[in-house]
C-alpha cells in the first residue's frame, strides 16, 4: 500500500497489507536502504522474464474475458453510471487450440508497480509479461463442470490469482475471476479505459469495508444472473453446471465469499484466503453450507477477531486452517513472482512455488470434495506431506 494510504493501512491491517514485492520498495522510495533497492538491478540483469507455476490437472486451459455492465444499478464508488465488472473465464480446454495471453496489460503493471513503489525496482513488462499457461479463446472439451468465482484483495487485479485459477481450470472446473470497478489501482475497460480506485478514497474517508464486501455480493449474484441466466453472456455458458457454484477469495475477496453465501443459496461453498470477515456471518449461520478460512501463520485464535466471533455460526462443516511462515498475500501470484526477480519477503518465508502450491492443494481440495463429492482426507487434519499446515479447533 503507498504512503498515502497509510492512515487507511492501520485502521484495516487485517484487511490491506502491502504486498510481500514491496517489502523494501516503499523504503526505497522513502529515500530509506533497502534490500529490493540495494537488489533491483541484480534482479532485473539476472532475469527479466518470470512465469508462473505450471497447472497441476490434466486439462489444458482456455481463456476468454467478459465485460459486463449491470444498468439496474449505480456504481457506488463513482455514483454515476451502471456497474461494471471485467471477467477472466477459464475453462478445460482442447490441447493445441488457441493464443497465447497477456498477464496484465502495460498500463495496469504500471498503476500496480507505483502504488507499491516498485517502480524503480520491477519493469514494466516484466510484472505485464508473466507468463501463465492458459490460452485465448481455446476450443473447450465439452461436458458440466462446477462454477467457482474468484474475488482478489482489495486495490489489486483479479489477475493476481491467475496461478490459483488456471489450477483449478485444469483439473475440471469453469472458473471465473472478477475485476470489480474502481476497486483496484487499475484495470482496463473497453474504450481505452483504465478505471482506478476511487473506492480507495472513500475507505480513507471513512467508509466501512463492510459496503466493500456487500456490493462485492451484489456483484456476484448479477455475474451469476448473466452466466446461467436465459440469456447467458458468456458464450461457452453451456459448460457450467448451475447446481454446483462456490466461491474463493483473497482478503476482502474472501470476506465477499461468506457476505454472497449470506445472501445468494446458489453459492454452496466457499473459501475466505485470510481476509478479516468485514461482513459478518448471519446469526442463523449458512445453512450448513462448507466453508473454509484459511490464513497466515498469525490468523490462528485470536490473531483476527472476527473470525473469533464468526467461527461458532458457521454450522456446517468447516476448517480453519493455516500456514506456517505465511503471509498475506502467499494465497496469490505475488510470492512466486518475487521469489524470481529476487525480492522474497523476509516477514514470510514461505518459499513461492511453495505457497502457490500448498494454496491450490487446500483449496483444490475442498472444492473437490464439495462440488464434485470426492473425499479429499488432506482435509482431515495434519499430513505429513504438508507439514506446514496447521488445523485450528478453536
Amino acid at each position: 500500500m503507498n504512503r498515502r494510504r497509510t492512515a487507511t493501512a492501520a485502521a484495516l491491517l487485517a484487511l490491506l497489507l502491502p504486498l510481500p514485492l514491496a517489502a523494501a520498495g516503499t523504503s526505497a522510495a522513502a529515500g530509506a536502504p533497502s534490500a529490493a533497492a540495494g537488489a533491483a538491478p541484480v534482479a532485473e540483469s539476472r532475469r527479466t522474464a518470470v512465469e508462473l507455476p505450471r497447472p497441476t490437472g490434466r486439462f489444458p486451459v482456455g481463456q476468454e474475458t467478459l465485460h459486463l455492465v449491470d444498468r439496474s444499478r449505480t456504481d457506488p464508488w463513482a455514483q454515476s453510471g451502471p456497474r461494471e465488472l471485467m471477467v477472466t473465464m477459464r475453462y478445460p480446454a482442447q490441447r493445441g487450440t488457441g493464443g497465447p495471453v497477456r498477464y496484465l496489460t502495460s498500463e495496469e503493471a504500471r498503476l500496480l508497480l507505483v502504488d507499491r513503489g516498485l517502480e524503480q525496482v520491477i519493469p514494466v513488462e516484466t510484472l505485464a509479461g508473466t507468463a501463465a499457461y492458459s490460452r485465448s479463446h481455446a476450443r473447450p472439451v465439452a461436458g458440466r463442470y462446477p462454477l467457482i468465482v474468484l474475488s482478489p484483495g482489495f486495490t489489486v487485479h483479479r489477475s493476481t490469482l491467475t496461478a490459483l485459477a488456471e489450477d483449478l481450470a485444469s483439473r475440471g472446473y469453469v472458473v471465473a475471476s472478477v475485476d470489480h470497478a474502481y476497486e483496484s489501482v487499475g484495470t482496463a475497460f473497453p474504450g481505452g479505459r483504465v478505471l482506478e480506485c476511487l473506492a480507495c478514497d472513500k475507505a480513507e474517508a471513512g467508509t466501512p469495508m463492510q459496503a466493500v464486501s456487500d456490493n462485492r455480493a451484489r456483484d456476484v449474484s448479477f455475474l451469476l444472473d448473466r452466466l446461467s441466466g436465459p440469456r447467458p453472456a458468456w458464450r461457452h455458458a453451456g459448460l457450467i453446471d448451475r447446481s454446483r457454484i462456490a466461491m474463493a477469495g483473497h482478503s476482502i475477496g474472501g470476506a465477499s465469499a461468506l457476505a454472497a453465501m449470506a445472501t445468494d443459496p446458489r453459492v454452496r461453498a466457499g473459501v475466505n484466503m485470510d481476509g478479516g470477515l468485514a461482513t459478518p456471518a448471519p446469526e442463523t449461520g449458512l445453512g450448513g453450507r462448507p466453508f473454509l478460512l484459511l490464513g497466515a501463520q498469525d490468523g490462528g485464535p485470536g490473531g483476527n477477531p472476527s473470525w473469533d466471533r464468526d467461527w461458532p455460526k458457521l454450522g456446517g462443516w468447516k476448517r480453519w486452517i493455516t500456514f506456517a511462515d505465511s503471509g498475506h498475500f502467499t494465497f496469490s501470484d505475488f510470492p512466486a513472482i518475487a521469489d524470481q526477480l529476487g525480492l522474497p519477503d523476509p516477514e514470510a518465508p514461505l518459499p513461492g512455488a511453495r505457497s502457490v502450491e500448498l494454496t491450490r492443494r487446500y483449496v483444490g481440495a475442498f472444492f473437490d470434495q464439495h462440488l464434485k463429492g470426492r473425499p479429499q482426507p488432506l482435509l482431515d487434519g495434519p499430513s505429513a506431506e504438508t507439514p506446514e499446515a496447521r488445523f485450528h479447533t478453536p
